[in-house]
């Protein structure tokens, strides 16, 4: 029932979506009749949906602790319920950011080794994609955070976006070893003579984003969510002077018919759609975050990027590669201690 134009919106994208996963089914929460009269609409879709009704809904407006306290009986909290239950491999929700946060860490829970679940996503880049984390859920984070965030995004490079050996690179304000504040330079530290089979690449400046210098970008949630939002204002911006200019006189029409292949292909590489689907990493569990304002093909994705965790095993090798961190650091407090 999240979402700005939900939950008209989110049965539509199921729909975009069943066409793609042909293997999934989808447990669907919120108002019975409701959303039986929009899946009715949509030919086949009825025989993978189940709907659960859900007397409550979570608002953008609602504060984390009244979602937190009150919200049991919600159309979010009950969807994060039947993950938590088995029923369900995973969640996605384009609702409320900070109570799907806090319900999605208060049910599941971390994994073991995970002090603070991360938000991810996948950004465009002249190479091809990045993963970005975090971008927002944890506003301060130490040395240790920032390394957990570098072992989950190495996985999910690897696990996701298929690349055999990502390099990873802390952002900073410099790339010289001196810059940076303690938890940077401690992380780095660790990650450089670290055992676990990850090529660290070092400190990354904010133009290396774009660059794709490296394929996971690791920053706290405050640097990494106003990198993030400064890139797609940029790109708004790109796009504005590009239509602008691109209407200026009946030259520029004309030339814009020829280019309108390129301009096509340019558009498609920009939409924000095509990325939609925050991922909650370090969880217990899968949890997707759509963006509230995208539409049925936008949520579509969110639902794949879901399903391709769940089907990757994204979970059991984070837990792998921790095990390995864990027990490197107790190797190394034990050579401290002798």
């Amino acid at each position: 029932m999240g979402g700005d134009d939900a939950p008209e919106m989110v049965i539509a994208g199921l729909a975009m979506a069943r066409e793609k996963l042909r293997n999934v089914d989808f447990l669907v929460f919120g108002d019975e009749t409701r959303l039986n009269n929009l899946i009715a609409q949509h030919a086949g879709l009825a025989a993978v949906c189940s709907v659960r009704h859900s007397p409550d809904v979570i608002t953008n407006d609602d504060k984390v602790a009244t979602a937190l306290r009150s919200g049991k009986q919600s159309s979010m909290r009950m969807a994060i319920d039947a993950v938590k239950a088995g029923d369900a491999a995973g969640v996605v929700s384009a609702g409320n950011t900070g109570a799907l946060m806090a319900m999605a860490k208060f049910v599941l829970r971390t994994l073991p080794g995970i002090e603070r679940p991360a938000i991810a996503t996948v950004i465009p880049t002249q190479r091809g994609e990045t993963v970005m984390l975090d971008l927002g859920a944890n506003v301060d984070c130490d040395s240790g955070n920032l390394v957990q965030f570098a072992v989950i995004g190495e996985v999910f490079a690897r696990q996701v976006l298929k690349l055999k050996q990502p390099s990873v690179g802390l952002l900073n304000i410099g790339e010289e070893e001196l810059k940076g504040n303690d938890s940077v330079k401690e992380a780095s530290r660790i990650l450089h003579n670290s055992n676990l089979p990850i090529s660290f690449y070092g400190f990354i400046e904010g133009d290396d984003i774009g660059a794709g210098t490296v394929d996971v970008v690791v920053t706290d949630g405050f640097t990494g969510n106003v990198a993030l939002k400064t890139a797609e204002g940029t790109a708004q911006l790109l796009a504005h002077f590009l239509k602008e200019a691109l209407n200026s006189s009946l030259l520029s029409k004309a030339g814009a018919l020829l280019l309108l292949p390129a301009l096509r292909k340019f558009k498609e590489r920009f939409d924000p759609r095509r990325y939609n689907g925050a991922m909650f990493l370090g969880l217990n569990g899968i949890c997707v975050k759509s963006h509230g304002g995208t539409d049925a093909l936008g949520f579509s994705h969110a639902v794949c990027v879901a399903a391709d965790l769940i089907k990757q095993g994204f979970n059991d090798r984070i837990k792998e590669d921790l095990e390995s961190l864990i027990a490197m650091d107790g190797a190394e407090a034990a050579a401290a201690s002798d």
